[in-house]
């Protein structure tokens, strides 16, 4: 006899692990499906959590080289062992919490792999778990260039988490994992260049913060091309030949490894979701803008849904929008542009709402205050550097995006997104006090300059 749950969660990531406790607190019968031996999924075991450990011990480093600065004179060297324990310590810390709260309110944690059936059913290795409603949310793994094998020396972020930093790395891709990886690499004093196909660095951001990166980039030491398109990986043995074509020139660079950053795929195999209706785009599972799929309440969250954005805090926010609608409560759909995004690189990078191209794109006429953090106390006591760029409508309308370079950026976008979110517009902005002497004073600025007061800017 199978076993009957309200609702079975496939996938114990951020997506599927937030959904199963919503539902859960919403008093449903939930069943979590995970065929890895932890919960978690890509965030807490493969991605932003050990990725943002390892960069906080490059952080470390960094201050270490740069102590003189601030007058201390220190010298540093990693550990590696230690490193990657202290990596360790943050994700076990995090998985047993979350495990916690699974347990705390009694969702059924189901270890396997699962296989949708048309109903919906969900089949675990052989026991068959019924369901009113099922919520796939498998998550994604790294793609490979067509031609490539993961190797000693031909690696995605799955592999460089867990070893030490190499002599020298040739990077493709120059979205946020490939900055990242960048910035972290080249803290440890590795050799860098960074490859990518499209005409910037940091592709998907404002051009602004792309000009920006790259600058910043070039000031540390890491070597941009973009406008690459690779023709070659070459494996020597004793390291790696990437050849690729930038300007018309093919150009070959070595380094001790590649690291293959150019997107995820979804993680479908063996779920034959096609087979109990639910269509496919590209291999993601396809979506309405309630996050329904195409099989009667079969729902898709986080990097396996056809949704704009893959991002950890996309699939929480999903993961509770779905939960919530399954019980019938009206959920407006989500506003993606809303939403902030965020690389850990250093700088940091930060954005929310519109970029000023897909503003103008979008039939409005703007105006846009671009405002350096050297005209910050705090940034120069830090000894940092950025923009903050604002976009918003002509003539004193509400902010359209917000867009940032520079240190702690990550915590400051917060702020932003509810300015864009709630429509405010710069006059309401610049009436508020920003503390002093503060990062936070660089948006504060922005908007004074745009209500047409501006203080420590041109």
């Amino acid at each position: 006899m199978a076993d009957a749950y309200d609702v079975v969660v496939i996938g114990a990531g951020t997506g599927g692990y937030s959904c199963a406790l919503r539902l859960a607190q919403l008093g449903k019968r939930v069943a979590i499906v995970e065929r890895d031996d932890r919960v978690g999924g890509t965030c807490l075991l493969r991605g932003c959590i050990p990725t943002k450990a390892l960069l906080q011990s490059a952080a470390v480093m960094d201050a270490v080289n740069r102590s003189e600065e601030w007058g201390v004179k220190a010298r540093g060297e990693p550990d590696w062992p230690q490193i990657q324990a202290f990596e360790n310590r943050i994700v076990d810390k995090l998985v047993k919490g979350v495990a916690g709260l699974l347990k705390g309110r009694k969702v059924e944690v189901v270890q396997g792999t699962a296989k949708l059936l048309p109903g919906p059913a969900v089949e675990v290795d052989g026991r068959t778990l019924q369901a009113t409603d099922v919520v796939v949310a498998t998550g994604s793994r790294p793609r490979m260039l067509p031609g490539l094998e993961i190797g000693e020396r031909i690696i995605t972020s799955d592999q460089a988490l867990w070893n030490p930093a190499p002599p020298s790395a040739v990077i493709i891709g120059a979205g946020a994992i490939g900055l990242e990886f960048a910035s972290f690499y080249r803290s440890f004093g590795a050799e860098i260049t960074v490859l990518e196909m499209l005409p910037a660095l940091a592709p998907l951001e404002d051009a602004d913060v792309s000009k920006e990166i790259t600058r910043a980039f070039r000031k540390r030491g890491i070597t941009g091309a973009p406008g690459a398109s690779v023709t070659e990986v070459k494996d020597t043995g004793a390291g790696v030949e990437v050849t690729y074509e930038a300007k018309g020139k093919a150009e070959t660079v070595k380094a001790d490894v590649c690291l293959v950053a150019v997107g995820r795929g979804p993680v479908t195999e063996g779920l034959e979701l096609e087979s109990a209706g639910v269509e496919l785009d590209r291999g993601f599972v396809k979506v309405d803008g309630q996050l329904q799929t195409s099989a009667p309440h079969v729902w898709a969250v986080g990097d396996v849904a056809a949704t704009p954005l893959q991002l950890a805090h996309v699939a929480f926010t999903e993961g509770y929008a779905v939960a919530e609608r399954i019980v019938g409560m009206d959920v407006p759909e989500i506003d993606y542009d809303g939403i902030p995004r965020v690389t850990y690189c250093t700088p940091e990078i930060a954005s929310v709402g519109l970029t000023e191209a897909q503003a103008v794109e979008r039939g409005h006429q703007v105006d846009v205050e671009v405002f350096n953090f050297q005209g910050v106390g705090k940034a120069n006591i830090l000894g940092e550097g950025g923009i903050v760029k604002i976009v918003a409508a002509k003539g004193g309308g509400p902010v359209l995006g917000a867009h940032m370079v520079g240190p702690h950026v990550t915590d400051l976008i917060a702020e932003s997104m509810l300015i864009v979110n709630w429509e405010a517009v710069p006059a309401e902005v610049a009436a508020l006090i920003h503390p002093h002497p503060s990062l936070s004073e660089a948006v504060g600025e922005a908007h004074l300059a745009l209500a047409g007061k501006p203080l420590h800017g041109a």
